[in-house]
């Protein structure tokens, strides 16, 4: 992605400096396996702090994983701005007015108005506090072990987030809070996966006017995109994590459902193709 000498959203928290207090979290694969089958990308974090392992050492940071990690940090900055220009625009194209989320750096844990969530959470929006939380270490798991690189399978994450965002502006997240104090888990499963594919096709309507109005993509960036969507399905993570998948209680779509959904965003650009919830395949 062309990214650098671009501006940098100014809408960001930088907390990694900052404990969050009373949960700190060392993560690994296993644990973000684990706990992303339930909350990655966007789920419900107010459980975490009886699900993640208590106390863990932090560890301290070489000078070159801090230029990286302060690398990254920029990388996401400007990412930021494409979804609030791109957003921006779209919402005033349609007569509204588009209200920016700011977005969280933490490392290790982080308070937010879902609760307290750590590391292995992975990124996540909170539609309490409109933010987006993101640990820049989680992008090492994509990469060494999901085995989702590169710059733009980042954007991609940023850019779902920002669609739960989006979720929250139009109304639909307030309308699953809803449901999920009338249904059981399995029949709110349902619904949550519908959620978080509108997020991806909601990614991918972003990145095709970023391109549109940037010229942001280079070689391969939506190849990154769509194996990073492949790579978080449900259905892939519950097998490598378990051996074999249940898919009443997917919560994120399959991997292949994922990829559809982005890639119908980027190709059409087009907000009104994105009624997961009308979708009968899905049902």
């Amino acid at each position: 992605m062309k990214w650098t000498g671009r501006r940098e959203s100014t809408n960001v928290e930088d907390r990694r400096g900052i404990s969050g207090g009373g949960l700190a979290v060392g993560g690994g694969i296993i644990g973000v396996i684990v706990i992303l089958l339930k909350v990655f990308l966007g789920g419900d974090v107010s459980e975490l702090p009886q699900a993640l392992p208590q106390n863990a050492p932090a560890q301290e940071m070489s000078a070159e994983e801090k230029k990286l990690d302060d690398e990254r940090a920029s990388f996401i900055k400007v990412v930021l701005a494409d979804t609030e220009d791109v957003w921006g625009k779209l919402f005033a194209d349609a007569g509204k007015t588009y209200q920016d989320p700011t977005l969280v750096l933490f490392r290790e844990s982080v308070q937010s108005a879902c609760g307290m969530a750590g590391a292995a959470t992975g990124p996540f929006y909170c539609p309490g506090d409109q933010k987006v939380y993101l640990d820049l270490s989680f992008f090492e798991e994509m990469q060494n072990h999901l085995h989702a690189s590169g710059d733009f399978a980042m954007a991609y994450v940023v850019a779902h987030e920002v669609g739960h965002h989006i979720q929250k502006l139009n109304g639909t997240s307030d309308k699953m809070a809803r449901l999920r104090q009338q249904l059981s888990e399995e029949e709110y499963n349902k619904y949550s996966v519908k959620l978080e594919l509108q997020a991806d096709f909601l990614a991918g309507v972003w990145a095709h006017h970023a391109q549109r109005m940037k010229n942001i993509l280079e070689a391969n960036d939506i190849e990154e995109a769509l194996n990073a969507a492949n790579a978080i399905g449900d259905d892939r993570l519950q097998k490598e994590a378990r051996g074999y998948v249940v898919p009443e209680s997917f919560t994120h779509g399959t991997s292949a459902q994922r990829v559809y959904w982005f890639k119908k965003g980027f190709e059409t650009g087009d907000m009104s193709q994105g009624n997961t919830f009308n979708d009968p395949s899905l049902n």
